[in-house]
């Protein structure tokens, strides 16, 4: 049996959400985190480490080569295999080039198909690096397996029009026994049980909602078996919150501290503020940001104005005129906006007649 690790997209020197209190820390996690995977391999050793692009946010230093090539060095009984991702693509004066890795460590330094034999676990590794930011060729789709039995892994990074794009069905078809996947930072089947985005490793910035972590698989007799390890020291979650009619700010305050307190306040939140709220109260965001880690806060919130009743109360005026023209119709997100933010206006100005 062959026992494997599949991550990617670690970006080791991101610093997310710059300017936020906690943006220094997050820098120290991905590392922390990556070193926490590494240890975890040394206490239970695996055959395989598949790292599939963007191990650093970019041009790494060559401190830094050091530092990852040290962590590679407490795990030598693990083959490990890396690529260069379109982040930390290999630049002509790039301090991948000629690095002298650990024994136990390929990396895919060629941007051309590059295969790797283990003998000893019958096992072939396809790869190539970066050198460029973009490569909108399907360079994938001509890559076919060596006609050799044995578990064939194809270690890719990639997947939208302007980074190697990916014919899922074409590859499948190929012949590989498993696409180790990266570039896409939300862990998803591609192929079920065939094709898989690890994800990166830590979230990098808001929209990387949800979890992160790494794949575990196995390889025995022909049968691939996958598994997704959550693994990142915190997540971004949207936290909805429904105001009413009786909403206060600090009603709101506390709602918000209560349920950041049981989804964790370690994690990162974007506050996504709905429902009905009394037209006369301010939403004061700023406050909302010091209650915990906060990065955004999205008022979809309107006020409780009873339209019928004012377009009927004010029949004949510029209020009036400005409600009927927006009844009657299905109205988007944005027209819903203008047409409270606007009628808020008239009735705080007292334009009644125009």
């Amino acid at each position: 049996m062959v026992r494997f690790i599949h991550l990617a997209d670690v970006h080791l020197g991101a610093a997310p959400d710059r300017g936020c209190p906690w943006s220094h820390a997050r820098e120290e996690e991905i590392w922390e985190t990556f070193r926490r995977v590494i240890a975890s391999i040394s206490r239970d050793p695996v055959d395989l480490l598949f790292i599939a692009g963007d191990l650093f946010h970019r041009q790494p230093l060559l401190r830094e080569l050091k530092e990852v090539n040290y962590l590679f060095s407490t795990i030598p009984e693990t083959r490990v295999f890396l690529m260069a991702g379109n982040h930390d693509y290999i630049k002509k004066d790039s301090f991948y080039r000629g690095f002298a890795w650990e024994p136990n460590v390929t990396f895919f330094e060629d941007e051309a198909r590059t295969c790797v034999r283990i003998t000893e676990l019958d096992t072939f590794v396809y790869g190539m690096s970066y050198h460029r930011q973009m490569i909108r060729e399907n360079l994938y789709d001509r890559w076919t397996p060596e006609e050799e039995d044995g578990f064939h892994v194809l270690l890719a990074h990639g997947g939208d029009g302007e980074h190697i794009p990916i014919d899922a069905r074409r590859l499948a078809a190929a012949g590989f026994s498993y696409l180790a996947l990266g570039h896409i930072h939300k862990p998803h089947a591609l192929l079920r049980g065939k094709a898989v985005y690890a994800g990166a490793l830590e979230p990098i910035d808001r929209n990387d909602a949800g979890r992160h972590g790494y794949v575990e698989g196995s390889w025995d007799r022909g049968k691939l078996r996958l598994k997704f390890i959550p693994f990142a020291s915190r997540s971004y979650e949207n936290l909805v919150l429904s105001l009413n009619e009786e909403s206060t700010q600090y009603s709101l305050e506390e709602m918000a501290k209560n349920s950041i307190l049981k989804k964790g306040g370690q994690n990162i939140y974007r506050l996504v503020l709905q429902g009905s709220r009394p037209p006369e109260l301010v939403l004061l965001t700023e406050r909302l940001k010091r209650i915990g880690n906060i990065s955004e806060v999205l008022d979809e919130s309107v006020p409780a104005y009873d339209l019928e009743e004012l377009e009927r109360r004010f029949r004949g005026t510029l209020i009036g005129d400005y409600i009927g023209h927006f009844s009657g119709r299905d109205l988007s997100l944005v027209e819903e906006k203008a047409l409270y933010h606007g009628l808020q206006a008239l009735l705080e100005t007292g334009i009644i007649n125009q």
